[in-house]
């Protein structure tokens, strides 16, 4: 080889290293430039899925909000709500807040594909004849003597799980006793918030805890029971150990909640809690988790 040649191939050398250095220098300040926002939007991304939505999406006869709270971002929607007969099942509203207490600090039990909301009570001016306080209340708040039967009704005395478009009919029955339906189907301002939440939303199966037949009823209006709801009966039936019964026969019911949901073609279940006392966590929770294995991907 020439000196020529091998001066040639000598600064061609030189020149890959040096193109090749600059490269790679200029690849590192890159990354290192990019790294603090890669860190800060990924930090971003964490927090919003750590930090739940809450939005008021109704009132009450007399005033009190309605408010509906939601975790996880997936494009599945699940919504749970308690609370529809205030006072009287106030382990409801109880369980609810707990449920919310418990997405809040364990946020990876949601699949991503799922996001979870959670309207903790539906008649508020149910549960304040009963409790006597505003908004959210703990179990030490809760009288253990009187009659709590009268906060089952809203402030216009309506039983608000009468007032759906399902069967409606002005006057309904709760166990012996005739009960209100209301003027009208969603005569009343809780179960228009809860019919607006879900016509706007369009959830994939809504839950609602009440207590204390303690069973998990599946739902239906008119015609056949949607072969999802009775799927899902029966994964929250056999996660929790409550009986899974397909209807409610006790007593004839017009107007209930989740009847117009199965009436609109959304699967949705009733959940009685065994007692008015106690919030049975560990059923529900299991329940619930198992609602989460069916619709998480």
């Amino acid at each position: 080889m020439s000196s020529l040649t091998k001066w040639v191939f000598g600064g061609v050398f030189v020149l890959v290293l040096l193109v090749g250095g600059w490269y790679a220098v200029s690849n590192w300040r890159n990354q290192a430039e990019l790294e603090p926002i890669l860190l800060e939007s990924v930090k971003k991304a964490e927090t919003k899925k750590l930090s739940p939505e809450t939005k008021v999406i109704g009132r009450s006869v007399e005033g009190r909000p309605i408010s509906a709270t939601t975790y996880g971002e997936g494009k599945t929607q699940l919504a749970f709500i308690g609370g529809i007969h205030g006072g009287y099942e106030w382990n409801s509203v109880l369980l609810a807040y707990q449920f919310m207490d418990y997405l809040k600090t364990n946020p990876a039990v949601i699949p991503d594909n799922l996001k979870v909301t959670v309207i903790p009570s539906a008649n508020p001016d149910g549960v304040y004849k009963v409790i006597g306080k505003e908004g959210r209340f703990a179990l030490a708040d809760v009288p253990t003597t009187g009659d709590q039967a009268p906060g089952r009704f809203n402030a216009r005395t309506v039983d608000l799980n009468r007032n759906f478009d399902c069967q409606w009919q002005p006057k309904s029955m709760w166990r012996g006793s005739s009960v209100d339906g209301g003027s009208a189907p969603f005569s009343e301002p809780e179960a228009v918030a809860i019919r607006d939440f879900v016509l706007t939303n369009k959830p994939s199966a809504v839950v609602s805890w009440h207590s204390q037949a303690g069973a998990v009823y599946a739902s239906k209006c008119e015609g056949d029971i949607l072969p999802e709801t009775l799927a899902i009966m029966k994964a929250y039936a056999q996660a929790s150990g409550y009986p899974a019964v397909k209807s409610f026969d006790a007593y004839d019911v017009t107007g209930d909640a989740e009847g117009w949901l199965a009436s609109i073609g959304i699967p949705a279940l009733t959940v009685e809690l065994k007692t008015h006392q106690t919030i049975e966590w560990t059923e529900n929770l299991a329940g619930v988790k198992a609602l989460f294995k069916y619709y998480g991907l």
